[in-house]
């Protein structure tokens, strides 16, 4: 046989081997006709403007219209999902990624050491246990059998001090409303009744006797998943009696505020009570336990700033603050005396935001360099003892632990490294492997930079972008541009399983740190906040622009998604410039910004957003970005996906409802405009494995089909 000829016939058998692992998107793709959405007359006056709202009846969650409605969205998503030839190849991937066994950082409650662990597909975390550190595991409490199909969650758990009894909260469906079940740990036995209609809550115990719970009343008319909840309520529930005792201890008609928290110091002595009308800035009350006639004591008796208490030594209290101190500070007072006036500087306000936490008789300054982790380690006295030493730029949480432990467990990771858990000595500043992630991925095959790019007026945004070593910058990469600029909230460097499917695709992952976050303290968020949101749309658009520019990808190649606050980011981000993203994907998003605060605890977001009815300016800004009513007829639109859930009672679904009737109506083009809407699940929070890979399946699935890349199969 001709050489030349053999060398070309085993060249061209090579590239069949490979062809046969690339799955080609499909051009004949059929969009079934949209659904067809009744429009009726509804119109609203802002100011002397009259604004239509068509699909106003899509808020009516209860009704069968809407239940038929959701039902054929359903229909025309799922048959254009299916037809999408490496839909099933990138689930199996998925799966097969996701199944390893996860474990999170041991906690010692009583005489036992408590640890979550998944075995790799597991709907929902196990927690187990063991007696001290070479004790028999076994399992304590399994979420797995709160429901056959593993939509309800374990929302919140509590021990008590000695660690003889627990509270748990579970979810149902992901929604916010929970209940609360206590058993004593050593038998695992039930006591008392399960409290119910509890919301928003953290649980906080009084010794043995009984817990510190949060909730609102249960609306009476209209749909529990949507009407609002505007006054919360702080009860304290006295073991083995009913409900309907417990006691108010702060809140309701003679203290309304919307939010309202509640913790006791480590020894118990005193109960903290904080309390807001917004998302950001609170007061704060102290109550003495050890007094029975002792009353609260106001600490701060505004809402201007964010404060909170970490610690007590007797009665020196150890505040966190923003007053004066926009970046925060520690400060400590006497609880005589414990107004700001009196407050003393612990640890001053740095260049770099700061979360403090508290454990061993010391405090953990968690700060953010440039949206990464910083930490160090201090003394009672505010005497720096060291800076922790981290494993590189990323994410370290955890650096908390009781009076009187030695040790604690951080953990750790950023765009390429799974979490890896640590054990920290506290005495050395020494710290060790606890627990390794066992995920199939390798990451010294990819890499992460961080960029500084200037926004529409000129500030200059930092943006994390992950890609894998020795991609070209030629501007055909595909690449998903996340973000989410809002309520103080900061973007770090965190580890996705889900990104891996793009990652080993050669696309490209970027996070963008806007305005409106909190990765640079108070200033950053109130940069992006009410007359100022526009800023934050600028910062992601720039972004956009930033990548296409750079030549990591271009506008074909494109997809942006954000969650909550970042589906608001999508939606404004695709109305305002629908040429420049190939596929978007807001996620139970803020999309009618005009009523949002009409709706469960939304009225609490008017400190980030303003509302529609504070005067003639707020609303025609937010009518001017609003999502909803920012869509324009004859319009050609991203691909998109817009995804909900029917129990999402945080971010109600008839957001997403409304904005993708009116985004099928005004579209115009051949990208398709969908909206997938869970059942039985809510915000986020709580969804189980198997409807989280449903999702990223279909998330990926859509993004490659309507870019034309195709997937290669990787065994």
């Amino acid at each position: 046989m001709n050489k030349n000829l053999g060398i070309m016939l085993l060249a061209m058998g090579f590239m069949a081997c490979n062809q046969e692992n690339v799955i080609e998107s499909k051009d004949d793709t059929v969009l079934k006709p949209y659904p067809k959405t009744e429009k009726i007359d509804q119109k609203d006056d802002y100011f002397g403007t009259a604004v239509e709202d068509p699909y106003r009846w899509l808020e009516d969650d209860l009704s069968a219209e809407t239940k038929q409605w959701v039902t054929a969205q359903n229909e025309v998503t799922q048959d254009y999902l299916g037809q999408i030839p490496f839909r099933e190849a990138i689930h199996k991937r998925l799966e097969n990624l996701w199944n390893y066994e996860k474990e999170g950082a041991p906690i010692k409650e009583g005489d036992y050491i408590y640890f979550y662990k998944n075995d790799g597909l597991q709907n929902q975390y196990v927690l187990w246990r063991k007696k001290g550190d070479d004790g028999k595991e076994e399992i304590f409490l399994d979420p797995n059998k709160f429901s056959e199909d593993g939509t309800s969650s374990l929302a919140a758990i509590s021990f008590s001090k000695d660690g003889s009894l627990v509270a748990y909260q579970i979810s149902e469906g992901g929604s916010d409303w929970t209940k609360v079940v206590v058993l004593k740990t050593e038998d695992k036995s039930v006591v008392g009744d399960t409290l119910v209609d509890v919301k928003f809550s953290g649980l906080a115990w009084r010794g043995n006797e009984g817990i510190y719970y949060s909730s609102y009343d249960k609306p009476k008319d209209g749909s529990v998943l949507s009407a609002m909840t505007d006054q919360h309520k702080l009860y304290f529930h006295t073991l083995h009696t009913p409900q309907t005792d417990d006691e108010l201890i702060f809140g309701g008609p003679t203290t309304p505020r919307r939010y309202i928290g509640a913790g006791l110091t480590e020894d118990e002595r005193y109960l903290i009570v904080s309390a807001a009308n917004a998302t950001s800035g609170n007061e704060l009350y102290i109550k003495d336990l050890s007094s029975p006639e002792a009353g609260f004591i106001t600490v701060v008796g505004d809402m201007d700033k964010n404060h909170e208490i970490i610690d007590n030594d007797g009665s020196k209290l150890f505040i966190y603050t923003e007053l004066d101190a926009p970046n925060g500070r520690v400060a400590t007072v006497d609880v005589a005396n414990p107004q700001p006036a009196n407050w003393q500087t612990l640890i001053a306000e740095t260049e770099q935001a700061l979360s403090p936490t508290v454990g061993g008789g010391k405090i953990f300054a968690n700060y953010l360099k440039d949206a990464s982790s910083l930490v160090k380690q201090y003394d009672r006295n505010g005497k720096l003892e060291r800076e922790i030493e981290l494993p590189g730029i990323g994410s370290a949480g955890g650096f908390s632990a009781k009076m009187e432990d030695k040790d604690l467990y951080y953990s750790f990771t950023n765009y390429v490294n799974p979490v890896t858990i640590y054990r920290y000595d506290m005495a050395s500043g020494k710290s060790e492997i606890y627990k390794k992630s066992t995920i199939n991925f390798d990451p010294s095959k990819y890499e992460s930079k961080q960029v500084f790019y200037p926004s529409k007026d000129g500030t200059k945004i930092p943006m994390i972008i992950t890609y894998k070593k020795g991609i070209q910058l030629d501007g055909t990469n595909p690449t998903m541009l996340y973000g989410y600029g809002g309520f103080n909230i900061s973007l770090t460097p965190s580890f996705s399983t889900s990104n891996i499917i793009l990652l080993e695709q050669g696309g490209v992952y970027a996070v963008a740190n806007l305005r409106g976050g909190g990765e640079y303290g108070e200033r950053w968020h109130l940069a992006g906040v009410q007359m100022n949101k526009q800023n934050v749309f600028d910062d992601f658009i720039a972004a956009a622009e930033y990548l296409i520019d750079q030549k990591y990808t271009a506008s074909d190649k494109l997809a942006i998604a954000g969650g909550s606050n970042g589906g608001l980011l999508v939606g404004a981000s695709m109305t305002q410039r629908p040429e420049l993203f190939k596929v978007a994907f807001p996620a139970v998003g803020v999309l009618d910004m005009l009523r949002y605060h009409k709706f469960t605890a939304g009225a609490g977001w008017a400190f980030d957003y303003g509302t529609s009815e504070d005067n003639r300016e707020m609303f025609e800004y937010l009518h001017r970005y609003s999502p909803y009513h920012a869509l324009k007829p004859e319009t050609a639109y991203p691909a998109t996906m817009v995804t909900t859930a029917d129990h999402d009672d945080r971010v109600v679904p008839a957001h997403s409802f409304k904005f993708a009737a009116r985004l099928q109506e005004y579209h115009k083009g051949d990208n398709p405009v969908l909206i997938r809407i869970d059942t039985k699940a809510g915000h986020g929070a709580g969804k189980s494995t198997a409807m989280v890979i449903d999702e990223q399946t279909d998330k990926w699935a859509f993004m490659f089909q309507n870019m034309g890349i195709g997937y290669k199969e990787i065994k």
